[in-house]
């Protein structure tokens, strides 16, 4: 079976590599080091990602898996969830990422005129 190639959109610049120690302080700040910028992206994209896979997780009965359930399950699953939505995010995820890093540059940039 062969496989049709859809055209797509224009690929995007690709994001500055990820600081060391980013940080949100960067964005109250003017000229936020672009790395972080894309790093605020990156986690933006993550938390949109957690919660569109939060209620997918709650309609799973796991009274009946291998585990059974209980009080640890729930306390642990939204950090699963989380995790989930971190390496989504990190490897691609929607495609939010990238459109939001490029509008806080449009803003930035506007703000420093």
């Amino acid at each position: 079976m062969s496989k049709v190639s859809m055209p797509g959109p224009p690929p995007a610049p690709p994001m500055p590599p990820r600081p060391a120690n980013p940080g949100t302080a960067a964005l109250r700040t003017p000229g936020a080091d672009p790395a972080q910028l894309a790093k605020a992206a990156q986690d933006f994209e993550a938390m949109a990602l957690g919660e569109l896979l939060q209620p997918m997780f709650n309609t799973v009965d796991s009274a009946h898996g291998l585990f059974g359930g209980g009080d640890a399950e729930a306390a642990w699953q939204p950090m699963l969830v989380q995790e989930m939505a971190k390496q989504i995010a990190a490897h691609g995820g929607l495609g939010l990422a990238q459109p939001i890093y490029r509008e806080m540059l449009r803003m930035q940039a506007a703000k420093s005129k």
